[in-house]
């Protein structure tokens, strides 16, 4: 598959994503854009919060849902137990459901200062 097909696969998965945890009500979506980052194995790190496990565990489901609706199946998935990080993983693209303390815990913003960070709104 040529490469600009590729980049625009990965554009119609972070935007499903995105469109995802907006209509679950996900807040402060942060979309990290790691292809400038040297040893990275990854493209985009695409990351919000919910201000409760409920809330965190719909928002997931729901990526996850609409991923499948179009053919897109997760890697993996990982946090579904405890509700208080989800991450779901689709190779080029890393999702992150916090719940809002464990964000402000780990700060994957900082961690990956590097990289291009864009804020998503409403």
């Amino acid at each position: 598959m040529a490469k600009s097909k590729l980049k625009q696969k990965q554009f119609s998965l972070n935007n499903l994503v995105i469109e995802s945890i907006l209509d679950k009500k996900g807040e402060e979506i942060v979309l990290l854009d790691l292809t400038t980052v040297n040893d990275t194995i990854v493209d985009t790190f695409i990351i919000c919060e919910a201000d409760n496990i409920t809330q965190v565990r719909a928002i997931a489901n729901n990526i996850v849902d609409q991923a499948e609706e179009q053919g897109i199946i997760p890697h993996s998935k990982e946090g579904f137990a405890n509700s208080e990080w989800i991450l779901i993983d689709f190779i080029d693209t890393v999702v992150h459901v916090f719940l809002k303390t464990k964000r402000q815990l780990y700060q994957l913003e900082e961690l990956w200062h590097d990289a291009t960070l864009q804020k998503i709104e409403e």
